[in-house]
């Protein structure tokens, strides 16, 4: 009996403002909410992982791993705070626990959110791309990163409110230092613009060859701001996003097939029925080529020294290597189809006709 009248005396001791028993209490919640914050989250993975192995879809295997990734921190600030709303503590004390619980959930949650981000854009967005092209990734992880910083900004922001910091004439300075900023930075800002142009229109990729005005080459970085060109002759070109995107681009990587239209010339004296001849001895080299589909050959003009024909057919293929080899073979076969048939190439001439005037 003495034993309990002890006890109950214990139990009710004041020390700083509360009760033994208060502070029992809030150990016992304390302990309380944290095993059964643990035992829930164990659970959940439990039953859940189960469940995502009998799935052919990684979204419920998403959900597991964005469960266990709430750790401890979480259940003991969030622990701490349950147990300590019914003592009577310096309102400090209160405030560095709810300030704490503020900043542990919200770093939380922009973990969270950007492990959703990181899933929305590799496992949704990626599988629709039509073409998972270097240039395409590089732009998504670009965006990926802006939105990721976006809301660590935006959770600071929150953080900062909660702990009492005006806001207000925060946001108010940022504002107009963004305009400033933007200001300033019109060209980046037009680059960046051009980039996402690029990026949806998709006039180039990584790896294309391209000319534009004079200069061509392969394209090897994308950025925000720059596009960077390996040239013919071994140096690299960086050309502004907003420059490209106001130049009319040839895209070779994308030509399916070339048009090839050349022109030969015979000497004026070359004999009539060799001259009808001619496009028949061409048509004749033209169909030993594989790879081409010939559209014409014509008689086309008197030249100035020659007998034009125009040859036009087409290399179904896009390679330039290709498209020189065929050509190399046709001019081989033409020297040798003409000097077999003894007609003559022509080139530059000159006829000078003199008459002579009456004899003084």
């Amino acid at each position: 009996m003495h034993v309990l009248q002890d006890w109950d005396k214990l139990l009710n001791v004041t020390v700083c403002r509360n009760t033994v028993q208060s502070y029992l209490l809030a150990l016992l919640t304390f302990l309380g909410v944290l095993l059964a914050a643990s035992v829930l989250k164990r659970v959940l993975v439990s039953q859940l992982g189960a469940f995502a192995k009998k799935t052919a879809s990684d979204f419920d295997d998403f959900i597991v791993d964005l469960i266990a990734n709430i750790g401890w921190p979480v259940f003991i600030v969030v622990a701490l705070h349950v147990s300590t709303s019914a003592l009577v503590m310096p309102a400090a004390t209160h405030a560095f626990i709810r300030y704490a619980m503020v900043v542990v959930l919200t770093i939380r949650a922009v973990l969270l959110l950007q492990k959703i981000i990181h899933y929305s854009v590799h496992s949704v967005l990626m599988r629709r791309i039509p073409s998972k092209t270097p240039s395409s990734q590089a732009m998504i992880s670009s965006v990926t990163w802006v939105v990721r910083w976006s809301i660590w900004i935006l959770g600071s922001i929150f953080i900062l409110e909660n702990l009492g910091v005006n806001i207000s004439a925060l946001m108010a300075g940022i504002g107009i230092g963004g305009i400033a900023v933007a200001m300033a930075s019109q060209a980046i800002l037009g680059d960046a613009f051009s980039a996402l142009c690029i990026y949806l229109d998709k006039p180039f990729e990584i790896g294309d060859f391209i000319i534009i005005d004079a200069e061509m080459g392969t394209v090897e970085h994308i950025g925000v701001k720059t596009t960077r060109v390996r040239s013919l002759s071994g140096e690299e070109l960086v050309f502004a996003n907003s420059d490209l995107t106001k130049s009319r681009i040839k895209n070779y990587k994308r030509m399916q097939m070339r048009r090839v239209d050349f022109k030969i010339g015979v000497l004026y004296e070359t004999p009539l029925d060799k001259v009808e001849k001619i496009p028949q001895i061409i048509k004749d080299v033209l169909a030993l080529q594989k790879n081409i589909r010939v559209d014409r050959v014509h008689f086309q003009s008197f030249g100035d020294s020659a007998l034009v024909y125009e040859i036009v057919y087409f290399v179904l293929s896009a390679d330039y290597n290709i498209y020189m080899d065929i050509q190399q073979a046709i001019n081989l076969g033409l020297m040798k189809e003409f000097a077999r048939e003894g007609i003559e190439f022509a080139y530059p001439t000159q006829t000078l006709y003199v008459k002579k005037g009456a004899a003084s």
